[in-house]
């Protein structure tokens, strides 16, 4: 079963609506669901906020129109609303809205001395900033279809929104702050929020551009059997697929049955490595591991990881049927393998005789550099799952990490063809894809895990769910949900009486990764959340915010 929230691009997200338009949903009817649904969110998760005043900045098109439902809702509800129409409405649903408003709500006037100074194609409205206290600003300036850095007043009503969030206010951003490229997650000028309420489906822009969304929540507006169209939008990892796809742990147990993972990597002076990704296996639920590192290696891991087996590379096909072939479920290679001649010689014997599920990661993959049909070849049909970074895809690719970034929804899909293996590409979003197309995209974590290490935390993960369930895909999917959901249970709590909508991420400094193994049994989802309408999905925020 695939996740229940899809994540698109700007022209994906308008063919969603457009195709629940076309099959008899007027588009109005979807802009006032937009709007009610968020206004009810808003008054379960802020009633307190909302009741110190509310300031709406509604722009011109449909994101302006919700905007406008968004007033009219709260202000029937008892709220003090003003709205800044920084630009007249112009779509038909968006006139249409603002007519029903009108009546509830106080319209900001233009500020004379301002506006005699305005360029009227930047539209008539203009407004004073500095001594406006509203507890709540909500954002409905410009939505998915928009591009580049504001102008003109929208850039005035940006910086608006900016000015007053940084004098204390809530910033609420409807759909996408303004700003914010729903599909590159450029945000240059953009609004910066504490809360992005969005529609239908989650947009790439909002998981590259976390920074400036806040604490993200995707809400139904009714888009049925239209929120996935079959256009190869990736799925969004969440926690029910999560409990659904690990596998249980039966009451009859044994190590046997819980099954064998060899850890290969540990080069000289880089034993850590191999031992995090051997805690982190153990704490996943794996029967046994064997560490099989370099012989400088071998008294560090014995002595620092008691709880696993350990053994030397193997040099030729006796060692390799003891340490690895004769023992082990799964295979892990990588974990400070080392970039040198010994090891490409030593991932070409493992893979050569290893032949179940295999796990490569960091210098597995980089000693392919430019290489990609020979590791082809090494992998061969069985299951496999490669869990690169951005620098180290480039350099297997023949892409720059720019070049990765800024296709990194897509290049997944085209390596994993290549290769016939399925590919993990780290980063913010996790990106993980298989070799028939099918994509998934994990969003859990927090800087926690941009320290050294955290990627052969990861792999002692992965590889213990690519041992025990065979499949590369929903393996590295669960790992990396797991693995993002540990360092954000690792972070402290925000203080009992901060608003659940919190204008800043607790603090990361001094998060360890050994914070993230302790967190890491905790990780793991014991049953599917019940499910809370309108409520499709919810993404915490993350970052240290100004």
């Amino acid at each position: 079963m695939r996740p229940r929230v899809f994540v698109v691009d700007s022209e994906q997200s308008a063919a969603r609506d457009a195709a629940a338009i076309a099959a008899g949903t007027p588009s109005r009817a979807l802009m006032q669901r937009a709007g009610a649904a968020t206004a009810g969110e808003l008054t379960l998760r802020e009633p307190r906020r909302l009741a110190g005043g509310v300031r709406v900045f509604a722009g011109p098109g449909n994101n302006g129109g919700d905007a406008w439902v968004i007033a009219r809702a709260l202000a029937t509800s008892g709220f003090k609303v003003s709205v800044c129409e920084t630009v007249p409405a112009k779509t038909p649903d968006a006139i249409a809205e603002r007519a029903l408003a009108l009546p509830f709500v106080k319209l900001d006037l233009p500020d004379p001395s301002e506006t005699s100074e305005r360029d009227p194609r930047d539209g008539p409205y203009s407004y004073r900033t500095s001594e406006r206290s509203e507890a709540v600003i909500i954002d409905g300036l410009l939505g998915t279809g928009s591009s580049g850095a504001p102008r003109g007043a929208i850039a005035e009503g940006v910086a608006a929104i900016n000015a007053a969030r940084a004098r204390g206010a809530l910033v609420v951003a409807i759909d996408l702050p303004t700003g914010v490229d729903a599909t590159s997650g450029a945000a240059t000028g953009s609004v910066i929020a504490d809360l992005t309420l969005t529609f239908g489906a989650i947009k790439r822009g909002h998981l590259v551009a976390r920074q400036a969304c806040g604490t993200i929540v995707v809400l139904d507006i009714g888009l049925g059997a239209f929120a996935a169209l079959g256009d190869g939008a990736p799925a969004l990892v969440d926690e029910s697929w999560v409990a659904r796809h690990v596998p249980p742990i039966p009451a009859d147990a044994h190590k046997g049955t819980r099954k064998k993972l060899a850890i290969v990597g540990g080069a000289s002076g880089m034993a850590g490595a191999s031992i995090l990704a051997a805690r982190s296996a153990m704490r996943s639920g794996i029967g046994m591991v064997r560490l099989v590192v370099s012989p400088d290696s071998l008294p560090a891991v014995q002595a620092a990881e008691p709880f696993a087996l350990a053994g030397v590379w193997p040099t030729d096909a006796q060692s390799l049927e003891r340490e690895i072939l004769s023992w082990a479920d799964g295979v892990v290679i990588g974990p400070g393998l080392g970039r040198s001649t010994a090891s490409r010689t030593l991932v070409d014997r493992v893979l050569a005789g290893w032949r179940g599920p295999v796990l490569l990661d960091a210098d597995a993959l980089n000693v392919f550099d430019g290489d990609v049909e020979s590791l082809a070849r090494a992998i061969g049909d069985r299951p496999a799952l490669l869990t690169p970074h951005p620098a180290e895809f480039g350099r297997l690719a023949g892409s720059t990490v720019e070049q990765v970034l800024s296709r990194r929804f897509d290049v997944g899909r085209e390596l994993a063809r290549r290769v016939g293996a399925a590919v993990l590409l780290k980063g913010v979003p996790t990106v993980i894809s298989s070799p028939n197309g099918d994509c998934l995209v994990s969003a859990t974590g927090t800087p926690a895990l941009a320290a050294a290490g955290s990627g052969d935390l990861l792999s002692g993960i992965a590889g213990t769910l690519l041992t025990q369930i065979g499949d590369a895909l929903v393996s590295g999917a669960i790992a990396a949900w797991v693995h993002g959901r540990s360092a954000e249970l690792a972070v402290p709590p925000s203080a009992p009486d901060r608003p659940r909508s919190t204008r800043h991420a607790p603090r990361v400094r001094g998060i360890t990764l050994e914070d993230v193994l302790a967190a890491l049994p905790l990780g793991w989802p014991r049953s599917s959340p019940v499910p809370r309408f309108p409520v499709l999905a919810e993404l915490p925020a993350v970052g240290e915010r100004a």
